[in-house]
């Protein structure tokens, strides 16, 4: 992991818990509550990476509500607007994992330019990002809605060298998604996945850089108890 650079994250269900709109709010769903987080997760994952391929684009926030739309009709549910609301509202709030603000600081601390490249658009990423005290940790927020192509897309991440101006070899890429750290590791990237759950290596034909089950391991794996020199800060500070 020499010559990092940029740290960069993704946001949905690595800095922020995707099931935790539905969580906070499993009493009024009732029993489905598991399944149809589940279920909401894996539609809002799946029409995004089909309306790029059929060349119909729509952001993630129109993603999200027809992912949950399929859900709640799902569990026979489609009826409860006001769930509905209540389902959505929350995520724009997501609860950020424990560990990601002491990461996200332990990454400014040690020098390395923190960022976020997500498939949200930018007032979904403002929202969960403000809610989740991690605004100012954040040197940048990447949305690929500014360029409407989704990951695992290589211009998606080409994204994150146009716009801090680094190699790719420059950039350690954090994800929780199997299919993201993928996606990154083709790309050039050193990826890392947190594997939380660990479960099995889902694409072994894009090898991941490392694997780990906590976003705390990243201090230690990146930082080593070393600061980086002036020359490798993009800002020279």
């Amino acid at each position: 992991m020499d010559g990092i650079r940029a740290c960069v994250f993704d946001a949905y269900g690595t800095l922020l818990d995707v099931h935790s709109a539905v969580m906070r709010n499993a009493g009024a769903v009732g029993a489905s509550a598991d399944a149809l987080s589940i279920a909401w997760r894996q539609r809002q994952l799946e029409y995004s990476w089909t309306r790029q391929l059929m060349g119909r684009y729509a952001d993630f926030w129109q993603v999200t509500i027809d992912a949950l739309e399929f859900a709640l009709e799902s569990y026979g549910l489609a009826g409860d607007e006001k769930l509905r609301t209540r389902l959505l509202d929350a995520y724009h709030e997501l609860e950020a994992y424990s560990d990601a603000a002491p990461t996200l600081r332990a990454m400014k601390e040690h020098g390395f330019i923190t960022a976020i490249l997500s498939n949200g658009n930018r007032s979904m990423l403002d929202g969960a990002t403000s809610a989740g005290n991690l605004d100012h940790l954040l040197d940048h927020s990447l949305s690929i809605d500014d360029i409407k192509i989704y990951k695992p897309d290589p211009r998606a991440y080409q994204l994150v060298c146009d716009r801090l101006h680094v190699q790719p070899h420059e950039v350690c890429f954090v994800s929780s998604n199997a299919w993201d750290v993928a996606g990154a590791a083709a790309f050039g990237f050193n990826s890392v996945r947190i594997n939380r759950k660990a479960d099995p290596i889902e694409y072994k034909f894009a090898p991941q850089k490392v694997q780990t089950s906590s976003l705390s391991d990243l201090s230690q794996l990146l930082a080593g108890g070393r600061q980086p020199s002036p020359e490798q800060r993009a800002d020279g500070r």
